[in-house]
């Protein structure tokens, strides 16, 4: 299996393209302000260029790391790293990896699949991190929900992408 970059860069856009609909204030970008305590003097005067940049790098680190979530034949390269050969091309192991991704490569390889990890992954590490956070920033519950909901779409969407395409 290889890295497919091309899917990898498209998914990380999605965090920004949902942010640009989520955060808007026809959708829930004037709760989370209320919620976050930001008004528009404190939105002022950031460097734009800056944010979306460091975002859009944050954001291709996390497909990568999803891309290993959602994609379980990944796994069998985790397994078996230390294996004597693994990289060999025409190795004994080198040629059973290749025979067991030929039958089961393309098992749960699907984007239903891949949005199923992804919300998974927004329950269980975006949901525990941004609500530890918010309670000790002393944020309310809707400044949660409204975080935690968008993290769980972006885990999903990356997931189902990934999952589907790479």
């Amino acid at each position: 299996m290889k890295l497919n970059f091309v899917i990898i860069l498209a998914a990380a856009l999605i965090p920004m393209v949902l942010g640009f609909i989520w955060y808007n204030p026809k959708v829930f970008g004037n709760a989370w302000k209320n919620a976050a305590g930001v008004t528009d003097e404190k939105m002022k005067g950031a460097n734009m260029a800056l944010i979306f940049g460091l975002s859009f790098v944050l954001s291709f680190l996390l497909a990568m790391s999803v891309q290993f979530m959602v994609i379980h034949q990944w796994s069998i390269y985790s397994i078996l790293a230390n294996e004597p050969g693994i990289k060999e091309e025409g190795s004994e192991i080198n040629l059973w990896i290749k025979d067991f991704l030929a039958k089961y490569g393309n098992n749960f390889r699907t984007f239903k699949h891949g949005v199923f990890h992804g919300v998974m992954a927004g329950f269980t590490i975006a949901l525990p991190i941004l609500g530890t956070n918010a309670m000790f920033e002393r944020k309310g519950f809707k400044y949660i929900a409204i975080n935690v909901g968008y993290w769980i779409v972006c885990l999903a969407l990356m997931g189902g992408v990934i999952c589907a395409f790479a």
